[in-house]
């Protein structure tokens, strides 16, 4: 079940955000998904640019972060069983001695 839902406030995402961001460190899979799960709902909530006074703010780095994060998890492939990903295994059929 994910972390967070269309439900979530946007400072329980913002907060949810922040605490999964340290998945590469702690090279947690579950953080990583909690994570893309927050950029995707953010991108959806997000306008495309915000201005305060002379100050604009962009949320192309969310998309560059969500970008990284799928990249991160597709080079740390779920030893669970999740769908998705192709299970290898080693078998002797075609070996010749």
């Amino acid at each position: 079940m994910a972390t967070v839902s269309s439900t979530t406030t946007n400072a329980e995402l913002w907060a949810a955000y922040d605490d999964n961001a340290s998945y590469e460190e702690d090279g947690s899979r579950t953080k990583a998904l909690a994570f893309k799960t927050c950029c995707m709902i953010l991108l959806r909530r997000r306008p495309n640019m915000a201005t305060r006074g002379e100050q604009q703010m962009s949320f192309e780095s969310i998309k560059l972060q969500l970008e990284d994060v799928s990249a991160w998890l597709e080079a740390h492939p779920s030893s669970s069983g999740e769908t998705g990903h192709r299970t290898r295994y080693f078998a002797m059929e075609n070996y010749r001695g």
